[in-house]
């Protein structure tokens, strides 16, 4: 078995799936800045700025536990995101955004190890009324795998493609009172990722694999709190998260190795059904087109644990 391969197929899926929910889902922040954008003692006809540009680097630690016949793996990220939004109409916004990554994946077990460079394009749209949010993302990633298998006698190596693509939709309601806030939001999301076929060369036997094809629908269901402070002009906010995750459908596509005349199939490892993911943030607002903000997302499953970092700066005008 390539541990390799079938550890490639689970994090482009996941991958799909972070900048999915990270750039599609509703911020309570950025709800009350759309509406109040001067804070707690502002008018809320206060003329918001029109357009926005973002811009993130982001790491990631992740790990997925032995599973049957998958030895576990550990997988280091690290990207960057540039994005572009605009208000196009009252209570409606859009936006753009790519997102580069780098991720290393390592299977010491079984002696494997890949690198992928994924490139993904997103589009949102979100509509504010009243104190409700509807907001939608769809995403599109192509990218490359390099795969390197120790076979004892020398390094079998593999190059070979990856897709996946997504759509999120989101309902979500605001609540606040002075400078506090809950936002309670429930999400569904699926997301397609297919990694091409592959042929190692060099080391001792190498082998050749059909294609891979992972599909993931799931629910998402949980609640924002968070609390502003006001000082010297600039708009200081703390919030934190909390989702349960019901993985409702996961389909994987038999891949067969085959070596010479012999071949093997195999299914692909997926999560559990249930988990959990949590996160923090915060944000200072320098001015009123001009935020800094630092994020941690984390993702529980039973075999598997993620923790994301990111940084990011937000202009307006």
């Amino acid at each position: 078995m390539i541990n390799s391969t079938v550890s490639s197929t689970a994090t482009i899926t996941n991958l799909g799936s972070n900048f999915l929910e990270r750039f599609g889902t509703a911020s309570g922040f950025s709800r009350m800045m759309r509406t109040n954008p001067g804070g707690g003692g502002a008018s809320e006809a206060t003329e918001t700025p029109r357009y926005r540009t973002w811009f993130e680097g982001y790491g990631i630690s992740a790990n997925n536990g032995p599973l049957g016949f998958f030895a576990g793996d550990n997988r280091k990220t690290w990207g960057g995101i540039a994005g572009i939004g605009a208000r196009v109409a009252t209570g409606i916004n859009v936006g753009f955004s790519v997102d580069q990554s780098r991720t290393d994946i390592d299977v010491p077990l079984a002696l494997q190890s890949a690198r992928i460079d994924l490139t993904q394009f997103g589009f949102t749209a979100s509509v504010d009324a009243g104190p409700w949010t509807w907001a939608s993302a769809i995403v599109h990633g192509v990218g490359n795998i390099n795969s390197r298998r120790d076979t004892g006698l020398g390094f079998a190596t593999a190059g070979y493609n990856a897709k996946l693509d997504g759509v999120l939709s989101e309902i979500s309601y605001y609540w606040s009172k002075d400078q506090y806030r809950v936002v309670p939001k429930g999400a569904v999301e699926y997301v397609r990722a297919r990694t091409g076929s592959m042929q190692e060369y060099g080391g001792l036997d190498p082998v050749s694999a059909t294609g891979a094809t992972v599909q993931r629908f799931r629910v998402l269901a949980g609640a924002e709190v968070g609390h502003y402070w006001i000082f010297d002009k600039k708009i200081f906010d703390l919030s934190a998260y909390g989702k349960f995750v019901n993985n409702v459908m996961q389909n994987f596509a038999d891949t067969t190795i085959s070596l010479g005349a012999q071949s093997v199939t195999f299914q692909g490892i997926g999560e559990s059904q249930y988990g959990a993911d949590a996160g923090a943030s915060a944000s200072l607002s320098l001015t009123n087109t001009a935020r800094l903000y630092i994020n941690y997302d984390a993702k529980f499953r039973a075999a598997l644990q993620s923790h994301q970092g990111t940084f990011g700066l937000e202009l307006k005008w």
